[in-house]
């Protein structure tokens, strides 16, 4: 399964992949704090940082597949510690598979909901 994930990033990221994708302008995140058991839903545009409780979000870039912004996003995040600067997470995330590439995180979870056109 690993190494699917593996070659299915690769393909997207040289795109090389049979899919034609489109660069969309942001992604809508949902975060989850597990103690409380708040939900959030985290808007951001291409380029920005976000801060989501204790965790710093950075969208490098989301993808969806040409003429369906509603289909499968793909984002690349770069998730850190607010508090320490730790690296938490940074590659791509896969909206309809979020366990292949997930943020391992104690307290809190966060996936990719879709791509923003607007």
């Amino acid at each position: 399964m690993i190494r699917r994930l593996a070659m299915a990033l690769a393909c997207l990221a040289t795109g090389a992949t049979a899919q034609q994708v489109s660069e969309a302008q942001g992604v809508v995140l949902r975060g989850l704090d597990k103690i409380s058991g708040q939900v959030y839903d985290i808007e951001m545009k291409s380029g920005q940082t976000a801060t989501f409780e204790r965790l710093r979000i950075t969208l490098n870039s989301c993808r969806y597949p040409v003429g369906n912004p509603s289909g499968d996003a793909y984002a690349a995040l770069k998730v850190s510690d607010a508090t320490d600067g730790t690296e938490l997470f940074s590659g791509w995330m896969i909206a309809s598979a979020p366990a292949l590439s997930a943020m391992d995180h104690a307290r809190y979870d966060l996936w990719v909901m879709r791509c923003t056109t607007s």
